[in-house]
């Protein structure tokens, strides 16, 4: 399997990114590039400018949110919000053991959407389930 095939199951997998057909994925992957990190390395850190989101393709990070932690695996994403507005990202996402990921800039992708708009309408529905995951978050948090 190559490198572009992996990305694009990695895509499908992600549910911000469910249901769209193939020429929207392949379209996503001509926005987006890879990127490595080795373990240790921080991906992104929190209170850097948000300039795009990334899939994890293969390995293994880990999110730290305030001192809360949570694994990101193949498939996971983070860093949606930077695809839509600007702002500085925040948590911190390390690698645990060697990552392969695709980073979509928010440039590009917002460039994308605008000749794809029914990509945009499913991920409405993407971001409203992300936004209700992050709420019971949260919620578990302050009971805890």
């Amino acid at each position: 399997m190559d490198d572009s095939s992996i990305e694009a199951k990695a895509l499908q997998g992600a549910p911000f990114f469910a249901g769209l057909s193939p020429v929207d994925i392949g379209g996503i992957l001509k926005v987006g590039r890879p990127v490595s990190f080795e373990p240790g390395q921080a991906m992104v850190e929190q209170g850097e400018a948000g300039d795009g989101m990334y899939i994890v393709v293969s390995g293994t990070a880990e999110v730290d949110v305030g001192g809360r932690f949570h694994k990101l695996s193949t498939g996971d994403f983070f860093g949606e919000m930077a695809l839509f507005t600007t702002g500085r990202r925040m948590a911190t996402v390390k690698a645990v053991e060697p990552v392969h990921a695709l980073k979509i800039p928010a440039d590009g992708f917002q460039s994308f959407l605008l000749e794809h708009p029914t990509v945009a309408l499913s991920m409405l529905g993407a971001i409203v389930d992300r936004l209700r995951e992050v709420e019971q978050r949260i919620d578990a948090w302050m009971a805890s």
